[in-house]
């Protein structure tokens, strides 16, 4: 798009009280927001729009504001994608209300890339955290993006998972591409800036307010072949996810849980409702379209058949028997472990697990408790 281009886009994007389904019908009946600014109050009247957004489009109000949004997306090195132009994503074009404009930091060529959304709560268990990093992982090793919303929790572990596998993923905010939420992702959202793709609806310098995560849910699952659901409660923000994967006719997934869990009760419900269980990875790749599995086999070989990292196997003794106290999804704290101890000191039983978690066999969570990667 040249730069006027642009700026009528944004013009049109920022129109009060237009919104996305009002500007669609619009560019259905005008085929481009040059026409739509051309057009007088009684066509635009005509073509749906009420007396007040058909008054601030004749106007030009908004170019002003579109103007210091142009300049924005400059200064940051943003692009924008319109609705009508490459490479909007064609699964997301198709839903029943697509943004008319993308912003985007990142490589624009994952818009096409084959996605699967993973999502879930922002207070979860360290079973969720590595479900959700694992299987992210070897989805992103098998060929398909990692969509989700950079949220913490759930979504920051599958983003987490897709590029330390070497894998794409797109991060969909809830604020602008340039606006980092929540502050702790600031080195995850740079990563993914550079590897992958921010991706936000809402302009530039937008806050992160709590209504903006509904409405940005859709674009999650309108960009992905299916949704994940890895923990959640019953009606949390993963569960309105899932219900907007159905309504987009997208493959829901979950993950079980346990049922004394509430973070599994939304997962589980899903599960009894008809969503595909999961216990790996190519349960979400046999419930695909036979021409997505084809992409995936053209770009990877066997779908069914990930590369997997083999993590390294501690050589010392001590180091072994440490490990073989930690479990993948429950932490330990530090003080059961130097309860547990024989003969070792408490500094040495630190040293080792600093030296698996340099390795990669260990996480340390908030308060010195710590779990073993799957």
């Amino acid at each position: 798009m040249t730069d006027d281009d642009q700026l009528h886009w944004l013009a049109l994007r920022m129109v009060p009280g237009l919104g996305n389904q009002g500007a669609c019908r619009l560019l259905q009946r005008f085929r481009g927001p040059r026409a739509i600014f051309r057009a007088s109050r009684t066509e635009l009247e005509g073509a749906g729009a009420s007396g007040a957004v058909a008054q601030s489009i004749a106007s030009g109000c908004s170019f002003e504001d579109a103007a210091d949004q142009h300049k924005k997306v400059r200064d940051s090195g943003a692009s924008l994608v319109a609705w009508s132009e490459p490479p909007y994503p064609a699964l997301l074009r198709d839903i029943f209300d697509p943004p008319i404009l993308l912003f985007a930091r990142g490589r624009l060529e994952l818009l096409e890339a084959l996605m699967v959304a993973v999502v879930g709560t922002r207070r979860p268990t360290p079973y969720g955290m590595g479900v959700a990093e694992r299987l992210s992982g070897d989805l992103a090793r098998g060929g398909l993006g990692i969509a989700s919303g950079m949220a913490r929790g759930i979504d920051t572990a599958a983003h987490k998972g897709a590029l330390a596998a070497g894998g794409d993923t797109v991060a969909v905010l809830g604020c602008g591409v340039d606006v980092v939420y929540p502050s702790e992702n600031r080195k995850l959202a740079a990563e993914i800036a550079e590897k992958g793709l921010l991706l936000s609806e809402f302009p530039m310098g937008s806050t992160a307010f709590p209504q903006n995560f509904p409405i940005r849910n859709r674009v999650i699952s309108g960009l992905s072949q299916g949704v994940l659901v890895v923990e959640g409660a019953q009606y949390s923000g993963s569960a309105i996810t899932a219900k907007l994967a159905l309504d987009q006719g997208r493959e829901v997934f979950a993950v079980p849980g346990s049922i004394t869990s509430r973070m599994s009760w939304g997962p589980n419900l899903l599960i009894k409702q008809g969503a595909k269980l999961v216990q790996d990875w190519n349960d979400i790749v046999e419930e695909l379209s036979p021409e997505v599995r084809r992409r995936l086999t053209s770009r990877t070989g066997d779908p069914a058949s990930p590369s997997q990292q083999e993590l390294p196997v501690p050589v010392d003794e001590f180091s072994r028997w440490v490990l073989g106290q930690l479990r993948a999804d429950a932490a330990v704290h530090v003080d059961q472990l130097v309860e547990r101890l024989d003969q070792a000191s408490p500094s040495q039983l630190i040293a080792a697990l600093f030296e698996l978690e340099i390795v990669g066999l260990v996480r340390q969570l908030p308060g010195r408790n710590f779990v073993r990667v799957w």
